[in-house]
């Protein structure tokens, strides 16, 4: 017998196919807003859970697989295998722009060409975004 969220998992895989986020304390008020009411993904933002809001980021890390969430944040120590093995988590997406609005920009973009394949494309990987990805030859660095 594994966690409720462990157990309801594969459920919420086969109701929904909408993107299951987990965005950190980092990803703006504005952007979770953009996720949920424009891009229609299913967010859960840290903010929004005060015994959330000052948790560590294995612990972040920890809950977004136990949820079956794919952790969106703007902070580049997710990017660290040794502390945050892929293999352990759901996916991670890490977004990096100049402001508000190269980060909607670029959410849109990975919207339409990676989450199309279901509410988890990441799983078990890591996607570092950065604004200009999708113009020359700049591409994100997944790993």
């Amino acid at each position: 017998m594994g966690t409720l969220w462990s157990e309801l998992g594969p459920v919420a895989d086969a109701v929904s196919n909408r993107p299951r986020v987990y965005a950190d304390a980092n990803v703006p008020a504005g952007i979770v807003a953009y996720m949920r009411e424009r891009l229609r993904w299913d967010v859960l933002f840290v903010m929004d859970h005060p015994d959330l809001r000052r948790a560590r980021d294995t612990e972040h890390y920890r809950l977004a697989r136990q949820l079956r969430r794919t952790l969106i944040t703007l902070d580049r120590d997710y990017l660290d295998d040794r502390t945050f093995p892929p293999e352990l988590g759901s996916g991670v997406l890490v977004l990096a722009a100049p402001d508000e609005r190269g980060l909607a920009d670029l959410l849109a973009r990975l919207d339409a060409q990676l989450f199309i394949g279901g509410p988890l494309p990441l799983d078990g990987r890591k996607l570092h975004a950065h604004s200009d990805w999708g113009s020359g030859d700049n591409r994100p660095i997944a790993k």
